[in-house]
C-alpha cells in the first residue's frame, strides 16, 4: 500500500524518456522521435501520453513564455505494468510557419523551439518534463533570401519570436519570427536594422522585410525627423534574381522622401 501511495506522488511511479531520431528538421516536414515509457514499482493507469511543440516567444510585459503550437496524442488510457518498458515512436508534423532556429548548422541566437513529452497519470502528480531543443533549418526558398542578404553584406544580429500578427499578411500561428540583420556598410548610414519574417504555406513563401531607418540630424544640430519603419512584402519565385530584387527595394527605401526623412 505504501508503494502505491508513493507512486501517487511521483515516487517510484511510471516515467518517460524522449529522444529525437534526427539532428535537424524543416518547416512543413515531420519530426520523428520516440518516447520510452518505463513502468514504476507498481501497476499504474495512464490517462494519456503526448508530445508537444513549444516556442519561446516574447509576450506583452517584456517577458518570454514557452508557448505550445502543436500537440500529437500518442497513447490513450491504459495500464502500464510495474517494470514494463514500452517504446512509442512518434511523428509530429511541423507547421509551415515553424520558426527557423539554425542556418547551415549554426544556431540562430534568440530563437528556441523544443519538443516535450507529457505523461498524464490517473490520480497522480506528474513531474514536468523538460523540452528537447529542435534544430529547424530553413527551407530552400527561405535560404535563398537569407543567402541574398548575406551576399549583399548584411550580417546576422539576432532572431526573436513575437506574439501577435503581421498586418496584411496570411498567418497561421499566433506568433511570428523576426531574423534581424545589421546593415551592410553601403546602407549603415541610413538603416539601423533590417528584419526578415517568413510566412510560409504549402503553396508559397511570403517574405516580409522591415527596415528601420536611422534618425536624421539636421544641419542646425536638431533632429530632422524620427526613425521610421518600412515594410515590404514579396512572394518567393524561382525565376527572380533575389539579390537584385532586394537591393533595388532597399535603394528605394534609402532615398530621401521629404524634408523630414
Amino acid at each position: 500500500m505504501f508503494q502505491k501511495v508513493l507512486a501517487t506522488f511521483g515516487s517510484g511511479g511510471a516515467r518517460i524518456d524522449a529522444r529525437l531520431l534526427e539532428s535537424t528538421a524543416a518547416p512543413g516536414h515531420p519530426l520523428h522521435g520516440e518516447v520510452l515509457l518505463l513502468g514504476g514499482e507498481v501497476d499504474q493507469e495512464i490517462k494519456g501520453l503526448a508530445v508537444t511543440l513549444l516556442a519561446r516567444v516574447q509576450v506583452p510585459g517584456d517577458r518570454t513564455e514557452d508557448l505550445p503550437f502543436e500537440t500529437r496524442q500518442l497513447v490513450g488510457s491504459e495500464v502500464i505494468r510495474a517494470g514494463q518498458r514500452i517504446r512509442v515512436p512518434f511523428e509530429v508534423p511541423l507547421p509551415w510557419e515553424t520558426p527557423v532556429t539554425s542556418v547551415y548548422a549554426k544556431p540562430l541566437t534568440g530563437t528556441a523551439v523544443g519538443v516535450r513529452a507529457e505523461l498524464d497519470l490517473a490520480a497522480a502528480v506528474s513531474d514536468p518534463f523538460d523540452a528537447d531543443a529542435v534544430a529547424i533549418e530553413p527551407l530552400p526558398a527561405q535560404k535563398r533570401i537569407l543567402d541574398a542578404l548575406s551576399r549583399l553584406g548584411f550580417t546576422f544580429r539576432e532572431a526573436v519570436l513575437e506574439q501577435g500578427r503581421v498586418d496584411g499578411a496570411r498567418q497561421q500561428l499566433p506568433f511570428f519570427q523576426e531574423i534581424r540583420f545589421t546593415p551592410s556598410p553601403r546602407f549603415a548610414g541610413v538603416f539601423a536594422q533590417v528584419a526578415v519574417t517568413f510566412l510560409t504555406s504549402a503553396e508559397r513563401t511570403d517574405v516580409v522585410l522591415e527596415v528601420t531607418k536611422r534618425v536624421r540630424v539636421s544641419k542646425s544640430g536638431g533632429f530632422g525627423g524620427r526613425g521610421q519603419d518600412f515594410l515590404g512584402m514579396f512572394t518567393v519565385r524561382p525565376d527572380v534574381q533575389w539579390e537584385k530584387q532586394l537591393e533595388d527595394w532597399l535603394d528605394q527605401v534609402a532615398r530621401p522622401r521629404g524634408i523630414f526623412d
